[in-house]
């Protein structure tokens, strides 16, 4: 893994490259000087982008040129991006690697590249490919594929935030005398100020560098004072911070040596290092200064509630060590985290539930079980190496809301390394005491059983009976006490009344639907046994109301209700009035939705003629009957020559109209001529020896003639040399016989 020692930011957090420049001898290496300066030149616009982010800067090219010379650089470095106006001024060429680093040391913002053009390595390291999640509570959330979590190389800085050498501090003079410097702390922690000299500021934060400056700078421009009628100003801030190195060791995925901002924490080293493994002790993460442990890093504070005041600054040469874990339990079942977790001594069964976030709702709270590891001269040839102990739960007082443990007092029992704790969920419902209800209620299904449980209450969960539902009594099916005779159930009616319906009006008069009457209220309680199965009957012969539709040649049309299930067509048409003198009977069109059984056909008049007649049927829901008007034609379709519609002729037969259409075309199969009567009656043209029997068409009816089938043509020449053939055998054999 490559170290860089580079301290100023170029491109985000990806690139990071010298501050101090020339003077301070800390350039990029040739190498690297030119992969920055190919990656700048694949993007033309770099250079447009530099040029603009120094014309909005509010800086004079004078100034500019001031914080290069400061900061060690050339003064016409950048004097080919400062635009019209500028001596020195050229064409624009693309930036290099210098040009890019001075952009900081100017006191500007760092100019991205795109992301991924410039892979060069800053100490960081990713997480490796991890196919399965790790069982071990907090591992996990170390692993990364990116590294935002690490902390910016430049300002703003805390206040307790102390200066030392690689840092790069801006100080702007303004009044009396106007100056702009850039100044890198030394490795000897002092920075150099022009007409100023050499000021300490090395372990001081940045509140007293400025009490500092106030003496120093005091000392060479009379107007810096601490009063209200100063007139020299000054502002000091930190633009860029050092870069410390840090060792990682332990229990996490990438040991080693790392730069990491000297903003980082105990926790950024432990990012940058790819997580702890599943090994490591979380609870004790050390940190160590000059062969001390300074600082105990217990990230459960972190993890479970996102405290992270024990995360210490780092500083060069600290070593955050990472040590094995020393006891660890697992816990499963009804708790809201599941996992393995890591206990410090001395916490017991409770401290583990809190990590675990406590009980689920559906935790039955009554007692846990906690799988033990046996001491190894207990494991005997045969036994088992686990032993149970099973823990009860009594209720305690309530923590308020959100309280994990949900109220329940959690014994002290102490917890030890290999400890497998199981919290049992309450069984579904199948398989717990139920009741289930069935039949004429709102909602039918199982219910929960609870002592004391009476029929009323039961109905009350199911919603309520539906309409037609018959509440003069109940049948209950429970288990039975006595199975010899292979039992299943026992059967028993029980009485319900009116105050199960359970709306009343404004009188206090309960509110049932239209139908038989219900007893009044006074039945008494009927308590429930568990696993009943109830069942509501419905009021017998009970139906809402069925409707047909009746349309065309009737004095009233409309949609009309069947008053029994039993209802005629004859019976309709007398409610409707009759027919008028337009109606045409024959024609009568009758669709019947129930089961898909589509048009039918009905001979009207028998039916009006004879009440039980066959074609008199009985009504069903969704009947649709139209009575059409007498349409006194005929069409003719298919094969024919002029197709189209032929008025009615009395007595007239099937070859009438067919003539009247123009005969028959030459494809025209002439035995199989169709009629359909208005009714939806087909009758098809009959051929029996020379017996010829056709339809004979009525008003509104259509005759149709099809075509012929279009086959291959069969050669005639073959099937009479083999009729000729069969005839002579059959002579000869005559011939044989009389001989």
């Amino acid at each position: 893994m490559k170290c860089p020692v580079y301290a100023t930011l170029v491109v985000g957090a990806v690139l990071v490259l010298v501050a101090a420049g020339p003077a301070a001898a800390q350039n990029p290496t040739p190498g690297q000087a030119q992969q920055l300066l190919q990656q700048a030149q694949q993007n033309p616009a770099l250079a447009e982008q530099l040029r603009q982010r120094l014309l909005q800067s509010g800086l004079t090219p004078d100034q500019i040129r001031a914080r290069l010379r400061a900061s060690g650089y050339p003064d016409s470095l950048l004097d080919a991006y400062l635009g019209p106006g500028g001596a020195g001024a050229g064409p624009q060429r693309t930036p290099g690697a210098f040009e890019l680093a001075a952009v900081r040391a100017v006191g500007l913002p760092p100019i991205e590249l795109t992301q991924g053009q410039l892979p060069v390595d800053t100490g960081l390291i990713r997480a490796r490919a991890e196919s399965v999640q790790s069982r071990v509570f907090g591992v996990d959330v170390f692993r990364r594929s990116k590294t935002q979590f690490l902390p910016l190389l430049s300002g703003p800085v805390p206040p307790d935030y102390r200066i030392g050498p690689g840092d790069v501090l801006a100080l702007i003079i303004t009044g009396d005398v106007e100056g702009a410097y850039t100044l890198q702390v030394m490795r000897e922690g002092y920075i150099l100020i022009p007409q100023v000299g050499q000021v300490h500021v090395a372990n001081l934060t940045l509140e007293q560098v400025r009490d500092v400056l106030f003496s120093r700078l005091g000392r060479v421009y009379s107007g810096v004072r601490r009063t209200a009628n100063a007139t020299t100003r000054f502002d000091l801030s930190v633009v860029n911070v050092r870069a410390n190195q840090i060792f990682v060791t332990g229990e996490v995925t990438q040991p080693g040596a790392y730069q990491i901002s000297s903003l980082g924490t105990a926790m950024t080293a432990l990012y940058a290092a790819g997580g702890v493994t599943e090994r490591a002790d979380m609870r004790a993460v050390a940190v160590q200064r000059g062969g001390k442990t300074v600082a105990t890093l217990d990230l459960y504070d972190y993890l479970l509630r996102g405290d992270t005041r024990n995360d210490v600054r780092l500083e060069t040469g600290d070593v955050v060590f990472a040590p094995t874990y020393q006891t660890r339990a697992e816990i499963s079942g009804a708790v809201v985290r599941p996992g393995i977790y890591e206990l410090k001594g001395g916490e017991t069964l409770a401290d583990l539930l809190h990590a675990a976030g406590g009980f689920r709702a559906d935790a039955a709270l009554k007692r846990l079980a906690v799988y033990r590891m046996l001491p190894q001269p207990s494991r005997g040839p045969g036994s088992p190496p686990r032993a149970v102990v099973d823990v009860a739960l009594a209720p305690g007082s309530p923590g308020g809301p959100g309280d994990p443990m949900g109220g329940v007092a959690i014994p002290s029992l102490g917890v030890i390394d290999g400890d497998s704790v199981v919290v049992d969920s309450v069984p579904p419902l199948d398989q717990q005491y139920y009741v289930a209800i069935a039949g004429m209620v709102s909602k039918p299904g199982l219910y929960p059983w609870r002592e004391a449980m009476t029929l009323r209450e039961l109905v009350l969960l199911a919603r309520g009976p539906k309409v037609g539902a018959d509440l003069r009594e109940a049948e209950i099916a429970r288990l039975p006490a006595d199975r010899v005779h292979g039992e299943l159930a026992t059967t028993l009616r029980v009485p319900l009344d009116s105050s199960y319906l359970f709306e009343r009006d404004s009188n206090g008069r309960y509110i049932g639907p239209p139908g038989l009457a219900f007893p009044g209220k006074g039945t008494p309680e009927v308590p429930l046994e568990p696993y009943d199965n109830v069942l509501i009957f419905q009021q017998p012969d009970f139906n809402f109301q069925r409707t047909v539709v009746l349309r065309g040649e009737v004095r009233y049309p409309g949609t009309y209700s069947l008053r029994t299930k039993g209802d005629r067509l004859a019976e309709l048409i007398k409610r409707a009035g009759g027919l008028t003198p337009r109606a045409y009977a024959e024609g009568i069109r009758f669709y019947r939705a129930t089961g898909t059984a589509g048009r039918l056909d009905i001979d009207l008049a028998h039916a009006l003629a004879d009440s039980g007649a066959r074609d008199n049927v009985v009504l069903q829901p969704d009947d649709s009957i139209v009575i059409p008007e007498f349409l006194p034609s005929v069409k003719v379709l298919g094969a024919v020559n002029s197709p189209g519609s032929v008025l009615w002729r009395k007595g007239a037969g099937l070859d009438y109209y067919l003539n009247s259409a123009g005969g028959f075309a030459p494809n025209a199969d002439k035995g199989t001529v169709s009629v359909r009567y208005a009714n939806g009656r087909v009758r098809t043209r009959v051929h029996a020896l020379f017996v010829r029997n056709d339809p004979k068409p009525e008003p509104g009816s259509e005759v149709f003639v099809p075509m012929k089938l279009q086959g291959p043509k069969t050669d005639i020449l073959p099937v009479l040399a083999t009729v000729a053939q069969m005839m002579a055998s059959l002579v000869t054999i005559i011939v044989v016989a009389k001989r």
